[in-house]
């Protein structure tokens, strides 16, 4: 068994990056996730969160096996902010892994049919996968991809792997030697989310507002609700709420030089920030007792520092666990990357952290994009240039090759 050749303008790979927060995807070659159609060239990068409405059973013309609670998708920005009554906010996704395959399929008919605009057997697929995917995931996803899509050939690959394609650095994979940490996005909107409840600030989303008025710093807002709002569920609120907290962490949080220390945080500079809603105040300590959970999670009420470990200390341990003759190469190739990293200040603290946690004898180097659509799109970007590689064309599982071995053939030809 041979993989097919599938490189050449005639014949264009797709590659899709979907994680737990957001889906990019698009052709192979390209410098971002974008796709062109006619004269128009967008990108292609939605929430990977999704809408549903369940509709139960008998409250259509559905008979036999079809009689049974049947679940209606709301997926990409704009229907997403739609404001409609019974539709809950799910994620398909959990821990980078697919847990709801029918919210997954749906992702991937609403690439093909609105982005893509192709049918799915004209192309290649290059798919992203979490370093921790299991083998069950891995073969039941192989075996939609060839069955239901009927592609021609298919292909998974390692986020930490597609990663390093962009940075132009040497890859050597360590399976063992992977570590992971909670604390990441969501971890500091929770927080956010907590500081706004001890300050009694209310988060009012756009969506409910119809109109504001100017005023004074710190006062209560006065803004006027729009009329005939539907119903909405808790969970689509609260994404709608969560939001506007990472509006405000985008651009007010700003990681400390070193450990914190309140009475240095007290006299930093503040940053003056606007709710929707007509709220505005300066923040002060804040903006970096927040963020600083990322490197210290014992200064983190709730938290136990003994479980969890700060970027530092994943960078550290994860290199201890591998083989110690390419320990030097991989302190110095540290690629910095991902939404959380552009946080003002993240890469000159972990930059210090790391020097003062290795070894002394070991040369140190950060590996950092100045693009922030590098930063966020690297995985992505790594698999349009694997995709696009002379030398990757005999690496794709074939249709045939599928036949022939099954699902089992992603275990190896995919490691």
């Amino acid at each position: 068994m041979s993989g097919g050749v599938y490189g050449g303008d005639e014949v264009g790979a797709l590659v899709f990056d979907i994680g737990s927060f957001s889906t990019r995807a698009g052709y192979a070659g390209e410098d971002c996730p974008k796709v062109q159609l006619y004269t128009s060239i967008y990108t292609a990068d939605f929430p990977t969160s999704l809408g549903v409405r369940v509709e139960e059973a008998g409250s259509g013309e559905m008979t036999g096996e079809q009689e049974n609670n049947r679940r209606s998708f709301y997926l990409d920005t704009t229907a997403l902010h739609v404001p409609r009554a019974e539709v809950e906010l799910i994620s398909p996704l959990k821990n980078g892994m697919i847990e709801d395959w029918e919210g997954f399929q749906a992702i991937m008919d609403h690439i093909y049919s609105k982005h893509i605009k192709s049918e799915p057997g004209l192309h290649p697929v290059l798919m992203s996968e979490a370093p921790w995917n299991s083998r069950a995931k891995r073969e039941k996803l192989t075996e939609l991809m060839f069955e239901h899509y009927d592609i021609p050939a298919f292909f998974l690959c390692k986020t930490a792997v597609l990663t390093a394609y962009p940075a132009s650095t040497k890859i050597q994979e360590q399976p063992l030697s992977i570590v992971k940490s909670p604390l990441a996005g969501d971890f500091i909107t929770m927080q956010c989310r907590e500081m706004f409840q001890e300050m009694n600030i209310d988060i009012i989303p756009p969506y409910s507002i119809a109109s504001k008025e100017p005023v004074r710093e710190g006062a209560p807002p006065v803004w006027t609700k729009k009329d005939k709002l539907p119903p909405v569920t808790k969970s689509w609120h609260t994404y709608m709420c969560n939001e506007v907290i990472q509006d405000f962490q985008a651009s007010v949080l700003q990681v400390s030089d070193s450990s914190y220390d309140e009475q240095v945080a007290a006299q930093m500079p503040t940053l003056h920030y606007e709710m929707p809603s007509g709220y505005n105040a300066d923040y002060g300590a804040e903006r970096l007792r927040i963020p600083e959970g990322l490197f210290d999670p014992s200064n983190v009420k709730g938290l136990s520092g003994n479980t969890m470990l700060g970027v530092g200390h994943v960078v550290t341990t994860s290199i201890g666990m591998c083989d110690i003759d390419i320990r030097p190469g991989l302190y110095g190739s540290v690629i910095v990357t991902g939404g959380n990293t552009l946080l003002q200040g993240f890469t000159e603290r972990l930059n210090r952290e790391l020097s003062q946690k290795a070894p002394p004898s070991m040369r140190l180097k950060l590996i950092v994009s100045n693009s922030s659509i590098e930063r966020r799109f690297s995985s992505w970007i790594g698999g349009s240039i694997l995709a696009s590689l002379g030398t990757f064309q005999q690496m794709w599982i074939s249709k045939q090759e599928y036949d022939e071995g099954g699902k089992q053939s992603v275990e190896r030809k995919c490691p």
